[in-house]
C-alpha cells in the first residue's frame, strides 16, 4: 500500500480519521475529520483499522532505544519525544549523534522517523513538522527567526483556528508580521497569550525537557476498619479505586501503560503485582486488568486489610490513541461523567458496581 492514500479509522457514517498518509493529506484530509468528509475529498482513499496494541508496542521499543542513548528525554506523547543533548558536544557532535540515533530507531523498528534539532523545544517541534515525512532538519543557534519568519501563523504550535482567524483579521498572516507586532497590541487582543505569541514568533522558549519516568504514577488505596474476605465487597472496592484513578488520569489528560494492584492481608503481609498494558484511560479496560491482577494475588478465604490500585508509565493523551480502537464514544462518555463530577462532586456519580456498602474504612 506504499504510495496510496491511506486513512486509519472507521469508514462508516460515524467514523473518524485517526491518522492518514501524506498521500491522503494532499487531498486536505487530516486527523479528527469525519470519515464521510474524507471519503468525499478522496473517494479512492483506503481505510484501515489501526492497531492500538501495535502502537503501544512500538512506542515502548522507541522509548527503550532513546532511554539507552540520551541522558534526559521527555515523552511528550506516544510517538513524540524531546531529547536534551546539552553538553554532549564535548564528547560527540550533536548533529551526527542525532542522525545515528534516528538511523538506529529506523533500523530496529522499521518505522519512519522525523526530527528537528535546535536550541529549544518550540523550534525543534516546528522543524520536525517541516522535516516530515521521514526527514530531519537542523536549525543552528541564532538562525531561529530566519527559519520561522517566512512561515504562516498557523504553523505555530497551539495556534488554533480561532486564533489564526483573529490574527488574520488584524492583518497578521506570517510569523514575521507577528514578531513585528508590539506586545501591547497582542496583549490587548489575546491577554497573556498575546505575549506568549510574540515570544513564539521570536523563537523564544525556555521550557525545559521534562525527564520521563515510568515510576510517575497515580494511585488510590484503602485500609478497611474491618478485615474482609467477601469477594463481592473486595471487587467493589477495586472498582471504586479504579474509577478514582481513571478519573484522575483523564483530569491530567494522561494515558497509563502499566497497572499495579496491592493487597495487604490481616496478618500485615503485603503482596503486589503489576503488568504492562496497551496505553488507555478507559475505566472498563483498566478494571478488567485490575480484577485479573487481584485474581492472581488473592489467597482464597484469607481476610484482606488493605487494597490499592496504581497506574504508572503515564504519557500525555493523544487524539490517535483515543480513536484507534473504536473507543472514542466510550471515552467521551467517561469525560462527560467527569464533567458532572466536577460540577456536583465525585461522590454524586459513580458506577452501580461501586456502591455496595462496605464494613468501613479509614
Amino acid at each position: 500500500m506504499k504510495g496510496k492514500p491511506l486513512i486509519v479509522g472507521g469508514d462508516g457514517q460515524r467514523g473518524i480519521v485517526a491518522a492518514c498518509s501524506y498521500e491522503a493529506r494532499k487531498f486536505g484530509i487530516h486527523s479528527a475529520m469525519p470519515s464521510i468528509t474524507a471519503k468525499r475529498l478522496c473517494p479512492e482513499a483506503i481505510f484501515i483499522r489501526g492497531s492500538h496494541a501495535d502502537y503501544s508496542h512500538y512506542s515502548r521499543i522507541v522509548t527503550g532505544i532513546i532511554s539507552e542513548a540520551v541522558p534526559q528525554f521527555e515523552k511528550a506523547s506516544i510517538d513524540e519525544f524531546y531529547c536534551d543533548l546539552s553538553g554532549m558536544d564535548r564528547f560527540f557532535g550533536a548533529s551526527e549523534y542525532t542522525r545515528q540515533l534516528r538511523e538506529k530507531v529506523m533500523r530496529e523498528t522499521g518505522l519512519p522517523i522525523s526530527y528537528g534539532l535546535s536550541s529549544s523545544k518550540l523550534v525543534s517541534k516546528m522543524a520536525t513538522t517541516e522535516a516530515k515525512p521521514n526527514g530531519f532538519l537542523e536549525i543552528p543557534h541564532g538562525k531561529e527567526t530566519a527559519f520561522l519568519w517566512p512561515m504562516t501563523v498557523d504553523k505555530i504550535p497551539m495556534v488554533g483556528k480561532q486564533t489564526e482567524v483573529q490574527l488574520k483579521q488584524m492583518g497578521i498572516h506570517t510569523i514575521q508580521q507577528l514578531a513585528h507586532t508590539p506586545i501591547e497590541v497582542l496583549e490587548r487582543a489575546f491577554g497573556k497569550w498575546g505575549k506568549r505569541l510574540w515570544e513564539k514568533a521570536h523563537g523564544i522558549d525556555d521550557n525545559p525537557v521534562e525527564a520521563y519516568s515510568e515510576q510517575k504514577s497515580l494511585s488510590h488505596e484503602d485500609t478497611f476498619s474491618e478485615d474482609s474476605n467477601d469477594l463481592k465487597f473486595l471487587h467493589t472496592q477495586l472498582l471504586k479505586q479504579t474509577e478514582e484513578c481513571a478519573y484522575d488520569l483523564r483530569q491530567e489528560e494522561k494515558l497509563t501503560g502499566c497497572v499495579t494492584v496491592k493487597v495487604r492481608y490481616s496478618d500485615f503481609s503485603t503482596v503486589s503485582k503489576q503488568e504492562v498494558i496497551d496505553y488507555t484511560a478507559l475505566d472498563n479496560v483498566l478494571f478488567e486488568k485490575v480484577k485479573d491482577l487481584f485474581g492472581k494475588l488473592y489467597r482464597p478465604g484469607e481476610k484482606v486489610r488493605l487494597l490499592g490500585v496504581r497506574f504508572s508509565h503515564l504519557i500525555p493523551m493523544t487524539l490517535q490513541m483515543n480513536l484507534f480502537d473504536r473507543s472514542e464514544e466510550k471515552l467521551e462518555l467517561y469525560k462527560t461523567v467527569d464533567q458532572l463530577k466536577n460540577m456536583f462532586g465525585s461522590a454524586m456519580i459513580t458506577k452501580a458496581g461501586a456502591m455496595r456498602k462496605k464494613p468501613g474504612n479509614t
